[in-house]
């Protein structure tokens, strides 16, 4: 028993354990979180830098917790064991959902209890919490043929999690097994193929020629495991937008949107997304916007207007993983990091909520004046498209010799001056100069 209460230390605070140097007040409140979430262990002697100090109740704080337990609304029942010179709190999953102590309902997300509003919470149980996806134990997963062990150790890097154990008892540790079977949520993070389970799990990204999203120009579909798929659609995106050479202390090269605001919208697509949906992760690029598209909207419970003030995760146990490592930050703050990011470049973004939650950043508009459209080269261009209306954007970069992306922002930008337009598909169409009046 020691020595799995010292490994299960080892994995650190999360969304099923609690750490506290000794009892206080905040106790009634971690019970009430884990009572309303799927259960979990408080352990007294222990810092939050998972330094062992060692913890003793007296009668009277062990009569008090019980009394905590006993006094919530509807009353519940606890464990408390003492194991070496450490203190276990069993907590198990309430059957009576939601419960409050003291009159406040609390919810785990992630390694924090979140007070939340009876109305928000009761809603979000019947709707959201009765059968989740993440948590549920995956029957069709074969450790033997699906496990990815890469994938494992490149998350307990990125999770700083001590590999000196076997991999089911740190899974285990994790959440990550349930009924002896890898949950969806270990499955999205480390098999071979995800496809094999989830093809819904894939990301398709699309660069639109203009504004219209009619043509396209580039695109490209994800099928890797949920962090491959983050990065590879992460990398596209960059590759897409554009970068100009701003003036402060020197002169530096910055990308048109904010890349802190990017990273968070498209982890928040990855991890909030409803996975019972058969709709994927979608991005697509225009002229005048960048949108990432997730299916499932906001999670019963909440509202446009609490965007940004709270966080309510319908993915609790892929939340908690990821709020181990880099990719995600402080419960609750994303959405107003994407504001202030956007604000301090001087551009819009928008959040809607249908059947699909939409975030839409507005991009940088193009003048007549951009850096990469001068009349020079636009004569060339326009020269060009007169001797060959079928030329490519591809012909036209090697014989202008600049690349294929700012070629097409200057087909763009022509457009938008009125001075040529596209008859016809990207593929088998024309082009044709307009007369000049």
């Amino acid at each position: 028993m020691k020595d799995k209460i010292s490994n299960l230390i080892k994995t650190g605070e999360g969304l099923k354990l609690e750490f506290k140097e000794k009892f206080n007040s905040s106790i009634g409140k971690t019970i009430c979180a884990f009572a309303n979430a799927s259960g979990g262990k408080i352990i007294l002697g222990v810092k939050d830098n998972e330094k062992i100090i060692g913890a003793n109740l007296s009668n009277n704080e062990y009569s008090q917790i019980q009394d905590i337990a006993r006094n919530m609304d509807p009353s519940f029942e606890i464990s408390i064991e003492k194991i070496e010179n450490l203190v276990v709190i069993n907590v198990p999953e309430g059957a009576k959902k939601p419960y409050s102590v003291h009159g406040h309902f609390y919810l785990r997300i992630g390694a924090n209890s979140q007070q939340l509003k009876r109305d928000e919470i009761r809603e979000f149980f019947m709707s959201e919490g009765l059968i989740v996806f993440d948590d549920q134990p995956n029957k069709d997963f074969d450790f033997k043929e699906d496990f990815n062990e890469s994938k494992f150790e490149n998350f307990l890097k990125l999770a700083k999690i001590t590999n000196s154990h076997d991999k089911k008892t740190i899974l285990k540790n994790l959440s990550l097994l349930k009924e002896g079977y890898l949950t969806n949520a270990g499955v999205l993070l480390f098999s071979n193929g995800i496809r094999k389970f989830f093809v819904q799990a894939s990301v398709v990204c699309v660069l639109f020629e203009g504004t219209s999203e009619v043509n396209i120009i580039d695109k490209k579909s994800f099928y890797g495991d949920l962090i491959s798929n983050y990065e590879d659609a992460y990398n596209f995106i960059v590759s897409k937008l554009n970068t100009k050479f701003i003036i402060k202390e020197k002169r530096e090269e910055r990308l048109e949107l904010p890349k802190e605001a990017i990273r968070e919208a498209l982890m928040n697509a990855f991890i909030h997304r409803d996975y019972f949906s058969t709709g994927h992760i979608q991005i697509r690029i225009s002229l005048d916007k960048l949108e990432i598209i997730s299916p499932g909207g906001l999670v019963k419970g909440m509202k446009k207007k609490d965007l940004g003030k709270s966080s309510l995760p319908r993915n609790r146990l892929l939340f908690d993983l990821l709020s181990r490592t880099s990719y995600v930050e402080r419960a609750g703050t994303g959405i107003k990091r994407i504001r202030d990011a956007m604000k301090e470049y001087g551009l819009k973004v928008d959040f809607e909520s249908t059947g699909f939650f939409r975030v839409i950043f507005e991009r940088e508009k193009i003048g007549a004046t951009s850096e990469k459209t001068s009349e020079k080269t636009s004569e060339k261009i326009i020269a060009l498209i007169k001797s060959n209306p079928e030329i490519s954007a591809k012909k036209l970069s090697q014989e202008i010799g600049i690349s294929s992306r700012a070629i097409e922002m200057n087909l763009s930008n022509l457009k938008i001056l009125g001075k040529i337009k596209r008859i016809g598909p990207a593929k088998g169409g024309r082009w044709e100069v307009l007369d000049e009046k």
